[in-house]
């Protein structure tokens, strides 16, 4: 098969890959569409360590069965599919709880690191277990439906947010995840959003996506911009999707007492907070790590255009083009969101 492949560190080949065989609980996906994912982009150069060459990345796809295994019940070539980007075991204490995304043996798809190396769909073809697959409805499509991941990330956050009808909420970064937090926020009942970001091209497009307010941050003061909006209490929630000290300072501070801060974004593995505020203000703060089940609710929201993505979609190439593509997302082209690679 074609697969792009990551063969040293800023280094991706389009060419020949060995097929991938598929176990008895398998089958085999032909990829139809694969998303660029910020952490595959983050992770070609092996600042992460989540991307040791050789590795095939990618985990952010759709595509029609092509085989399946000899225990595999329920599914069928041709089938439309989507598929969740970690695999989880099933067994383990975690998941028996539904807490697929604290699996103890959970791999990612496209990954390589020190525990295990996991092929992605980068690819013409990828081998999955059936448990992972999700059924395409005719009214979600290939491109769409690799915009599940992301999308499941964003509702999987907001379900972290205890979001009350009528509440403020800041969505500080309106990157991809954020501007898709922006509308899961909306569907949640959210009475007023208010986004922050530098890029002003990011913040128009969280207007047009359900955002009430667009704060520059290097413009204004973000949080007596949140104060006045909100008589002087502060914001209900606040979502940081960056995660840098500074961001996640100013949505401390945008919070009213009694607030709850949900933690997205991991830019850095350690950031400071302010603990005395975070602790005599009575603030509720969590993490939110990918998505737990979520993605039937997002193939609905998809279905019925609750969330859209089309207009995070920048670009849509074949995968012989993806190193292009790759650099241009490394260098951080203005302009630019989600590519999405056509296999």
């Amino acid at each position: 098969m074609k697969a792009l492949t990551l063969t040293d560190y800023k280094q991706l080949v389009y060419g020949d890959a060995p097929d991938p065989r598929i176990a008895n609980h398998e089958v085999l996906v032909r990829v139809r569409a694969c998303g660029i994912c910020g952490s595959d982009v983050h992770g070609m150069d092996g600042s992460t360590g989540r991307r040791v060459p050789p590795i095939i990345m990618g985990h952010e796809a759709a595509g029609v069965i092509a085989e399946v295994g000899k225990q595999v019940k329920g599914w069928n070539v041709g089938d439309r599919v989507t598929f969740d980007s970690t695999i989880f075991c099933g067994t383990c204490w975690y998941c028996q709880r539904g807490l697929i995304n604290l699996c103890d043996n959970r791999r990612v798809l496209g990954v390589s690191c020190e525990d295990y190396r996991q092929h992605g769909a980068f690819a013409e073809y990828v081998a999955l277990p059936q448990r992972i697959l999700y059924r395409l409805p005719d009214s979600v499509s290939f491109e769409e439906a690799a915009m599940l991941e992301p999308v499941s990330v964003a509702v999987h956050a907001v379900e972290r947010t205890p979001v009350s009808l009528g509440d403020t909420a800041v969505v500080m970064g309106t990157g991809m995840i954020g501007l898709l937090v922006v509308q899961a926020l909306r569907v949640a009942g959210c009475g007023k959003i208010i986004a922050v970001d530098l890029e002003p091209e990011k913040l128009k497009l969280a207007l047009t996506l359900g955002a009430d307010l667009a704060l520059k941050a290097d413009e204004c003061d973000v949080v007596q911009e949140v104060r006045s909006r909100t008589e002087g209490r502060g914001a209900d929630v606040a979502l940081e999707v960056i995660g840098l000290s500074p961001t996640i300072n100013t949505a401390v501070a945008s919070l009213r007492k009694g607030g709850s801060l949900t933690l997205i974004g991991n830019f850095r593995p350690t950031v400071d907070i302010p603990l005395q505020a975070v602790v005599t203000r009575q603030l509720t703060l969590a993490g939110s790590c990918a998505s737990s089940g979520e993605y039937p609710a997002c193939l609905e929201l998809l279905g019925r255009k609750a969330i859209r993505t089309q207009a995070l979609v920048s670009a849509t190439p074949p995968l012989a083009e993806g190193a292009g593509w790759f650099k241009r997302l490394y260098e951080r082209e203005p302009g630019l969101l989600k590519v999405i690679l056509h296999c």
